[in-house]
């Protein structure tokens, strides 16, 4: 199966954060790396993007003892 790559519009409507901070945890590591698909475009993969939400969940579920 070939793995969909997102561009700007639907990562936010997926994760629900700025452009701003996306950029900046992504240069911090706590965001998963955009892949450039041109000189002026990037996207992001779904299954990055799907694995980084599971971790949140899972240390959701850590914090409140689940």
């Amino acid at each position: 199966m070939v793995d969909q790559v997102l561009r700007w519009p639907k990562v936010k409507e997926i994760v629900g954060k700025s452009r701003t901070t996306i950029w900046r945890d992504e240069r911090e590591g706590r965001f998963p790396k955009h892949v450039k698909l041109g000189p002026r475009a990037v996207g992001w993969l779904r299954s990055d993007l799907e694995n980084w939400l599971q971790g949140l969940r899972d240390q959701g579920h850590q914090q409140n003892g689940d």
